[in-house]
């Protein structure tokens, strides 16, 4: 039986401002591995050279959840509900996919990142660092936080006092600083502590 590995992690769990991104990557076996890691391990240049390329030649899908449902569910849950939006949007692609690049499967298992599963339409199993271990995860690693950081670089245009594009909603001193002095901006998780 030849069972294809789905890697899932999400990008965005700590951060004060913004959406939490998921990723969900099935690999070719010819592709180019040797670019892949955790992507908080690459340079923002090698993170995007390795999306294109992931983009080009895997499956993938990428779910995307918002601050005002993230205050609403929680971080967890909407993480794993990412999760879920990205694996659904990838089994989508999954047959065209498959037969485009000759890919034969029985079935599908998913990997995720961490220790709680999402609710994925096939067994999962979850590892935490799984995102520094296996290529699918480190693909889907890659995707999320490439979405993230480019969907906060467009916030950026739209909140530049928050400096968005620089710290990505992550709570450093400045973004901290400056949601003391004039408030929390339009795209703040405001259940999260300051």
């Amino acid at each position: 039986m030849n069972i294809l590995i789905c890697g899932l992690d999400e990008a965005g769990r700590g951060p004060l401002a913004g959406p939490v991104t998921a990723g969900a990557v099935i690999l070719p076996p010819d592709f180019p591995f040797e670019i892949l890691n955790d992507s908080k391990k690459l340079s923002q240049k090698k993170r995007e050279t390795a999306e294109k390329i992931i983009k080009e030649r895997a499956c993938w899908g990428i779910g995307i959840i918002d601050h005002i449902t993230i205050d609403r569910i929680n971080i967890l849950q909407a993480s794993l509900l990412a999760m879920k939006l990205a694996y659904e949007m990838m089994a989508i692609k999954l047959p065209d996919w498959a037969a485009v690049h000759s890919v034969a499967y029985d079935g599908i298992e998913a990997l995720a990142d961490g220790t709680f599963r999402p609710a994925v339409s096939c067994s999962c199993r979850c590892e935490p660092k799984a995102d520094g271990i296996y290529p699918p995860v480190m693909a889907a690693s890659i995707i999320a936080k490439t979405c993230r950081d480019a969907i906060m670089v467009e916030l950026d245009k739209k909140y530049p006092q928050y400096g968005y594009a620089k710290h990505k909603g992550y709570p450093t001193a400045a973004h901290v600083k400056i949601c003391r002095e004039i408030g929390p901006s339009p795209i703040q998780r405001l259940t999260f502590n300051y």
